[in-house]
């Protein structure tokens, strides 16, 4: 049972180390392609590698299964995305990363409510919480100052409240016992669907042509391969390991994640603000994954 936890939790981190490391890649991408573009090439590009990868069929699924992996693949694959995009058109990045943070406040919400398998939160959580969202503003808004954009802010508040749903209802989804790859290839397969719709309010252009250029290709098969196909699947095991919450935790880390590859690529230097910024999420992580759990490890031993 610990090996499969410290799996989980590996999974989890892979995971993050991963999504932290997009935004490079999605930059470079967005010279030439619009958001929905590459949201779409790059499901569509992980759905056909889970399919190479696991070709077998998920059988014997019933109604209500359908459903809840066509609510899983709304949430966590099209609004999602599409919510945090259109945000950045609104509001600042730093907003965004700073307000997406707190969805694992309302997967713990989320998941008392609705998942009664789900760990009975304690004060530890909380003061997590608060370490990991002050560490996080730090980071965000490091030489800059704070400009609220009613629209933009909401919306992204709203981007966070659909991925605590996407992790409760992955959490239901690793109970019917399907293989993990199985049921994410189901979930983007209705992600997808639902994503064609937006499309035609979106500019989107199927031009295959610019993928001729290298750099672009090696890009949307990073995001494709690696933040789609791989860490969907990574985070729908930890999911199904450790729990909404205690996976969810681990987005406290995408701040820090993104300053690290900064300074590894970007070559920036991490100021004094950073520095206390990526100690205070670390801190908050720490005691939202130990703390906050006391109570259910006692139980369990």
């Amino acid at each position: 049972m610990e090996n499969k936890k410290a799996a989980g939790h590996l999974a989890a981190l892979l995971t993050i180390v991963i999504w932290g490391t997009t935004f490079i890649s999605t930059k470079v991408l967005l010279a030439d392609f619009q958001p929905v573009e590459i949201l779409f090439l790059r499901f569509i590009m992980g759905l056909l590698a889970l399919l190479a990868v696991y070709p077998h069929r998920l059988r014997g699924t019933s109604l209500r299964q359908e459903l809840t992996f066509a609510a899983a693949g709304l949430c966590g694959i099209c609004l999602y995305y599409l919510l945090e995009n259109i945000a950045l058109t609104y509001t600042m990045a730093s907003n965004v990363g700073v307000i997406i943070s707190v969805a694992p406040f309302f997967t713990a919400i989320l998941g008392q409510l609705f998942l009664r398998e789900e760990e009975k939160l304690q004060a530890g959580f909380f003061i997590g919480f608060a370490a990991a969202m002050a560490g996080i503003f730090l980071i965000s808004f490091n030489g800059s100052r704070l400009e609220l954009n009613p629209l933009g802010d909401f919306l992204a508040l709203l981007a966070a409240l659909v991925w605590a749903c996407y992790s409760v209802l992955t959490k239901k989804i690793s109970g019917y016992g399907y293989h993990t790859i199985l049921t994410t290839r189901r979930i983007f397969f209705y992600g997808i669907l639902f994503m064609v719709p937006a499309l035609f309010f979106f500019d989107f252009k199927l031009d295959m042509v610019r993928l001729a250029n290298p750099v672009y290709l090696l890009n949307i098969v990073y995001l494709g391969l690696g933040a789609s196909a791989l860490c969907f699947v990574t985070w729908n095991f930890a999911v199904k390991v450790l729990g909404a919450l205690k996976t969810s935790v681990y987005i406290y880390m995408v701040p820090v994640i993104t300053v690290i590859t900064s300074v590894l690529i970007l070559h920036e230097k991490i100021t004094v603000m950073a520095g206390a910024g990526i100690v205070l999420i670390l801190a908050g992580l720490f005691l939202s994954e130990r703390k906050s759990f006391a109570g259910r490890e006692e139980r369990d031993r």
